[in-house]
C-alpha cells in the first residue's frame, strides 16, 4: 500500500491459523517456571506421598495449560481484549506456580483459589467476550463443572494433612473424566468438537512446545544445580549424564511420531479424538521428563554413595514413564508400538533390582544407556522401514 507521502508501507501479515501466536509463546514462558517449581517440590520430598502430591499439582497446571491452549482456536489473538485475557492467565499460572511449593501447607487456599480464579474467570471472560453462538455452551459448561469443583478445591485446602490430598486428587480426576466427556450437561450435551475449531497442525506444534517445556526446565534445574553445587570432577560427570538423558529423551520424542503428528491428524477418521488422545500422551511424557529433572537434581547434588529406594525409583521411573507415553504416540500416529519402547521398559525394569546396590550416577548412566540403546533402534528400524502415518480408526 501506499501511504499520502508516496512511500510504501508493507500491509499487515495475517496470522497463521495454524501457527501458533507469539502471545502463546510467552504464555508458555509461565509453564516453565511451573514445571521447575513443581521438580523442586518432588526433589524436596522423593516419597510415593510426594509424588502423589506432585502428580495432583501437575495435573492441575497441565488442564490450564490445556483449555488456555484448546481455547485459543476459537479466539482472535490480536484483539487487545484477548490478549489481556491471556496475560491475566499467565499471571495467575505465576501465582499457581509461587503457591505450588507450599500448596499442601500454609498457602493450600491460596493455591486452591488461584485455580478456580483462573477456570471460572477465563471462562466467564469467554462468555462477555466472544461473539459466538457456540461459546454460552461452551463456557456455560466449564463454569457448571468448575462450580462443583470448587467444593473439592476449597474444601481440600481447609483440610490437612492426607485428606487434602485425597480430596484433591478426587477433584482433579473428575475435571479431566469431565474433560474428556466433553463437560456433559443436562439438556446441552456435551461439548462439541466444532465449538472448539481445533486446527491439527497448530494443536499438534502446541503439543511439541508443551513437551519443550518440560525440557527446558530439565536443562534449567541441571545447570542450576550444578552451579549452586561444589565444583568436582564426579558432579561434571553427573552432569555430563543427566544432560544426554535430556538430549536422548528429545531425540526420541521428536523422531519420528513427533514429527509426523501433524499429519496423522489430518489422516484421522476422527481427528478431535485423536487430538485428545495425543494429549494425553503428551502428558505422560512430561510426567517422565520430570521424573528425569528430578534426577538431575539428585544425582548433580549427590552423584555417589547409596542409592535410596526412593532414589531409584525416580531415576529409572522417569525414563520408563516417558517411554509408556511415547510407545501411545507411537500407536496415536502409526497404529502400532515399537518394539524398541518395549525392550527399553524391560531393560529400566531389569535395572531395578541392582539399583540399590550401585551409586546414583551409575543407576543414572544406566538410564541413559538404556535410552540410548532405543534412540539406535529407532534410527535402525526407521531406515529400513520409512512408515507413513496410519492413525488408528476410531469411532
Amino acid at each position: 500500500m501506499v501511504t499520502e507521502g508516496g512511500a510504501n508501507t508493507a500491509a499487515p501479515t495475517p496470522r497463521d491459523p495454524s501457527r501458533p501466536a507469539f502471545l502463546e509463546l510467552f504464555f508458555d514462558l509461565t509453564y516453565v517456571f511451573a514445571m521447575i517449581s513443581l521438580v523442586k517440590t518432588l526433589a524436596g520430598d522423593v516419597s510415593w506421598t510426594g509424588a502423589a502430591q506432585t502428580l495432583v499439582l501437575l495435573l492441575a497446571f497441565t488442564l490450564v495449560w490445556a483449555v488456555t491452549a484448546w481455547a485459543a482456536d476459537t479466539l482472535d489473538l490480536t484483539r487487545p481484549a484477548v490478549q489481556v485475557q491471556f496475560v491475566g492467565v499467565a499471571a495467575g499460572s505465576l501465582l499457581l506456580a509461587a503457591a505450588a511449593p507450599d500448596a499442601y501447607d500454609g498457602r493450600g487456599l491460596l493455591f486452591a483459589i488461584t485455580y478456580l480464579a483462573i477456570h471460572l474467570g477465563s471462562s466467564t471472560y469467554y462468555l462477555l467476550l466472544v461473539p459466538s453462538a457456540a461459546e454460552p455452551r461452551r463456557s456455560g459448561r466449564i463454569v457448571f463443572w468448575y462450580s462443583i469443583a470448587a467444593v473439592g478445591w476449597i474444601g481440600g485446602a481447609l483440610a490437612t494433612g492426607h485428606t487434602r490430598l485425597l480430596l484433591w486428587a478426587a477433584t482433579i480426576a473428575m475435571e479431566y473424566v469431565a474433560a474428556s466427556l466433553g463437560w456433559p450437561l443436562p439438556k446441552l450435551g456435551r461439548s462439541q468438537p466444532q465449538e472448539w475449531r481445533l486446527v491439527g497442525e497448530r494443536v499438534a506444534e502446541r503439543y511439541r512446545q508443551f513437551v519443550i517445556i518440560a525440557l527446558g526446565a530439565s536443562i534449567f534445574v541441571i545447570g542450576t544445580t550444578f552451579t549452586l553445587s561444589d565444583y568436582t570432577l564426579q558432579r561434571a560427570w553427573a552432569l555430563l549424564v543427566v544432560f544426554t538423558t535430556v538430549v536422548l529423551a528429545w531425540r526420541i520424542y521428536i523422531y519420528r511420531a513427533g514429527e509426523l503428528l501433524t499429519e496423522a491428524i489430518a489422516r484421522s477418521t476422527n481427528p478431535s479424538l485423536l487430538t485428545q488422545s495425543a494429549a494425553v500422551t503428551h502428558l505422560i511424557m512430561v510426567a517422565g521428563i520430570g521424573g528425569m529433572a528430578v534426577t538431575s537434581h539428585l544425582v548433580v547434588t549427590r552423584p555417589f554413595g547409596e542409592t535410596p529406594p526412593s532414589w531409584a525409583a525416580v531415576i529409572l521411573g522417569g525414563p520408563a514413564l516417558f517411554l509408556v507415553g511415547r510407545a501411545a504416540l507411537d500407536y496415536t500416529v502409526f497404529d502400532r508400538i515399537s518394539r524398541s519402547r518395549l525392550a527399553g521398559l524391560v531393560l529400566l525394569a531389569g535395572a531395578a533390582p541392582a539399583a540399590g546396590m550401585l551409586p546414583p550416577v551409575v543407576v543414572a548412566l544406566l538410564a541413559m544407556s538404556i535410552l540410548a540403546l532405543v534412540a539406535a533402534a529407532n534410527l535402525v528400524s526407521t531406515h529400513r522401514h520409512a512408515r507413513a502415518p496410519m492413525p488408528p480408526a476410531l469411532g
